[in-house]
């Protein structure tokens, strides 16, 4: 109980100092970053995939119990290792807004080759995948999960989906050996420090310059905030953006170390 409310106070003492440094498209003076905003974080219209929406919809109902087992950090939401579906895809799963975010960024960025780390239920696997000509390697520790993900794939026919099963501190430096660059990374997995420095290590060794990577839950306790801060003043990365529940890295020398704080 304790350890609960702490980080409660700490998220929303985060929060605070967020929205007291957020700035809109008037501060700022980067022709990419400007028109980066425009055309993904700023548009409101965004519908969507109503068919992914709608699978969303059904597994906020469905109350089947599977086994899971805590990889990462803990998870608040849970206190044992049976959880219902609806909970998981209510907690666990990126929300509407941030799946259409990605969805937009990887549009913007016309990316092919997309990692994925985290694939829980495969909501925002197959946002990350709706274009034909991607293809997505997402990595899911979690055998129930996996089995999850794995029937939804086939339920929408997504031939560009490869799900790497097992603990990622494995799978990913074996994928990482593959030498083709990455023009999208999602990390979603292991909330905790030390997992979270070592995934980004092995990812930015294989993203392109124009690539992005995108840290999730970046506020969620104070470890990933750490994690986040050391992260975005990496060598390779030259521009970063904090969206409060998600921060975005850019790897192009051109930015020039910029780092905005923008809201979703």
């Amino acid at each position: 109980m304790q350890q609960s409310l702490s980080l409660n106070f700490f998220r929303a003492r985060a929060y605070l100092n967020h929205w007291l440094e957020t700035v809109d498209e008037h501060s700022i003076h980067s022709p990419f970053f400007y028109d980066f905003y425009e055309k993904v974080i700023k548009p409101k219209t965004y519908t969507g995939l109503p068919e992914v929406e709608t699978l969303r919809a059904n597994l906020l109902t469905n109350h089947t119990f599977i086994e899971m087992e805590d990889l990462g950090a803990t998870s608040p939401h849970f206190n044992n290792r049976k959880r219902a579906l609806s909970k998981i895809a209510a907690t666990s799963a990126s929300p509407k807004v941030l799946c259409e975010l990605f969805h937009r960024t990887v549009l913007h960025l016309q990316a092919r080759k997309i990692v994925e780390l985290g694939t829980s239920v495969g909501l925002t696997t197959l946002y990350l995948a709706h274009h034909p000509e991607s293809r997505v390697f997402t990595f899911e520790g979690n055998k129930d999960l996996v089995h999850v993900a794995l029937t939804h794939v086939e339920y929408f026919d997504k031939k560009n989906i490869t799900l790497i099963t097992g603990n990622i501190d494995q799978t990913l430096p074996d994928f990482i050996q593959n030498p083709t660059k990455i023009d999208f990374a999602l990390m979603d997995a292991n909330h905790r420090y030390a997992p979270t420095i070592r995934y980004f290590e092995l990812l930015a060794k294989r993203i392109q310059m124009k690539g992005v990577i995108v840290l999730d839950d970046i506020h969620y306790s104070p470890e990933m905030t750490r994690a986040w801060h050391e992260i975005r003043r990496h060598p390779l990365v030259y521009g970063s953006v904090d969206l409060f529940r998600c921060g975005l890295l850019f790897f192009d020398p051109a930015l020039n170390r910029q780092h905005y704080v923008w809201s979703i």
